[in-house]
């Protein structure tokens, strides 16, 4: 059993790799990784609460309070209550917010150019983890 032939070794390693390529990019914008992914999922589908947050970027509530109060704090998203069910918290994107879209798709297209790959060679590899992660997270 050697380490380097273990496709958890290399999912991991493609991973980090991945994040570390990613972090310069992001700091120029200003934001982390995980931030990013959720300026993502608002980008997507802006006005959600936590829990729909938590469940779209994999992230648990203890991890994505603390990230939402840092985006707040730097003013990218609002925090707020609603009146007609005040156990939810709902997550707002900004003008700020909204302004690094764009910025943000030249960070993904740096990405994929990185990685040397086309079109359809991206949605399939895409494909394929998503299936592992579906597949490696049934209970």
């Amino acid at each position: 059993m050697k380490l380097d032939d273990q496709l958890c070794f290399a999912l991991y390693s493609a991973s980090k790799a991945m994040t570390a390529r990613y972090r310069p990019a992001l700091e120029q914008l200003g934001v982390t990784y995980p931030q990013f992914l959720v300026l993502m999922a608002l980008w997507e589908d802006d006005d959600q609460t936590v829990g729909a947050l938590c469940a779209r970027v994999g992230l648990d509530s203890g991890t994505m309070s603390p990230l939402l109060k840092r985006l707040a704090a730097i003013e990218l998203v609002t925090r707020h209550r609603p009146v007609e069910d005040e156990r939810q918290v709902r997550i707002q994107l900004t003008e700020a917010g909204r302004a690094l879209e764009q910025p943000a798709c030249g960070v993904s297209e740096m990405m994929i150019g990185v990685l040397g790959l086309g079109s359809a060679e991206v949605l399939q590899l895409t494909s394929r983890l998503e299936t592992i992660t579906a597949r490696v997270g049934r209970s």
